[in-house]
């Protein structure tokens, strides 16, 4: 049961507040050699030697598994993804499509809402920078919508579903991971995840769409300029923000998707296209460009550090048993297949709620992909139901990263029970959208 005792004591660090590499590494080691200790002690032999034997030579391979890791071509392109990201952000990106895009839907009932999701879904596939993405919608459409009397909670609901999108839309960095945890190709997840992304922007719009027929005073339309010249502009205007980044997504994917280019390829076309987008629109400098190397060196080393720790801690959970505690329960659940992806479901939305999903990603899901292996069951299809179901973990309180960015620029006016209450209609949407990949994955085409 060390294992086991080992999980939970990690799981009550993390949520006093420990950093989470620091904490995994630590658990790791203090429990790998109590492990030695409570050998030696059922053998009856000196404990010096069994916390030698067994508890420090466990970890004698810990040098080569990090070699491993930094030699993995598929972790390559997160750094290239999160450096493309943030040049993108810098460029005022987001800015430009809210304002042409406000401008367009403005005034139709929920307008700037729909405009805030379709602008969050243009965003994920060109940044996938959840923090700045949130952010940025929260800066610029934020004050709009409070300024027309759009009602709180719908409009901080709105800011942070949209800005998790790219936690499944391509490129996705949680698919990147997923795709090295299970071992398949990032190609083959980003193809997967196009229709349940899509499926969820649209969710996200009829949603918006009834709410706002049936109460008008949820969201009322804006006041523009019919005039036919200005329309042709706001058209113009509009089509000069989306396509720059819509020919960047187009190479990007289309370059995995056509098979010309690896992931890894692909996302360093991605990164020089963000420098020469933000070349186009006048915003490049060396100091931008050093910024931008800062902060992708910062979030890589975060990921990196916890991966490393991850791996001292799973190293661990393994040779105590632990997994094969987890796999004998698991299998022996009622349903088989079916109770094992419920019950998994439920417990990663469950983590979700209290850790971040690189940590779930590395700790909980290298524990449940041999038993799906053993059930017989898709690794695509399953990959992607855990990344839709991680989406939620940036928006389940009380630990949502989304909620703590909204909550950073929001007014003093909103709340944080606006923000909390506007989200719940939004994770009830995220689970449905999941359901239904659960049931009938035929409809978004991924094979069982």
């Amino acid at each position: 049961m060390i294992g086991i005792i080992m999980f939970f004591v990690a799981l009550v660090m993390l949520l006093i507040g420990f950093p989470v590499a620091f904490t995994f590494g630590a658990v790791s080691v203090f429990f790998g050699l109590a492990a030695g200790i409570l050998e030696a002690v059922q053998d009856e032999i000196p404990l010096m030697e069994g916390l030698v034997d067994t508890g420090i030579s466990m970890f004698a391979f810990m040098p080569f598994r990090i070699y491993s890791i930094m030699q993995n071509t598929i972790l390559m392109a997160v750094p290239l993804f999160i450096f493309m990201g943030i040049i993108l952000q810098k460029t005022g990106l987001a800015e430009r499509l809210l304002e042409s895009m406000g401008s367009l839907f403005g005034k139709m009932r929920g307008g700037v809402a729909i405009s805030t999701v379709l602008v969050g879904s243009l965003l994920a596939a060109s940044t996938g920078v959840v923090g700045a993405s949130v952010v940025a919608m929260g800066v610029i459409s934020l004050p709009v919508m409070l300024k027309y009397n759009y009602d709180k909670k719908l409009v901080t609901g709105v800011i942070c579903a949209s800005g998790t999108l790219g936690q499944i839309i391509p490129p996705s960095i949680v698919l990147i991971i997923l795709g090295d945890v299970f071992q398949v190709p990032v190609g083959d997840l980003f193809k997967a995840a196009i229709f349940p992304g899509l499926a969820l922007v649209g969710a996200y719009v009829l949603y918006i769409i009834v709410i706002s027929f049936f109460n008008k005073s949820v969201a009322p339309a804006i006041p523009v300029d019919e005039d036919a010249g200005t329309k042709f502009r706001q058209i113009l205007t509009a089509l000069k923000a989306i396509i720059p980044p819509l020919v960047l997504i187009i190479l990007v994917l289309g370059s995995i998707f056509a098979g010309v280019a690896t992931p890894t390829e692909s996302a360093a076309v991605g990164a020089i296209g963000a420098m020469i987008l933000a070349m186009m629109y006048g915003v490049f400098s060396i100091d931008m460009l050093k910024e931008g190397a800062l902060e992708t060196s910062k979030v890589t080393a975060m990921v990196f550090a916890i991966l490393i720790g991850a791996t001292a801690f799973s190293m661990v959970f393994t040779y105590t048993g632990g997994d094969a505690i987890v796999e004998e329960v698991m299998l022996s659940l009622p349903g088989e297949k079916w109770g094992f992806i419920i019950v998994s479901m439920l417990v990663i939305m469950f983590l979700g709620f209290f850790i971040d999903f690189v940590e779930i990603s590395y700790i909980i899901v290298p524990i449940l992909v041999p038993i799906a292996m053993a059930l017989d069951i898709n690794p695509v299809w399953y990959a992607i139901l855990i990344a839709m179901n991680l989406q939620t973990s940036f928006l389940t309180p009380p630990f949502g990263f989304s909620l703590f960015y909204l909550r950073g620029v929001a007014p003093p006016s909103v709340r944080t029970t606006d923000i909390y209450k506007g989200v719940m209609p939004f994770i009830l949407i995220q689970i449905a959208i999941l359901a239904i990949l659960v049931i009938e994955p035929g409809w978004f085409g991924i094979d069982f």
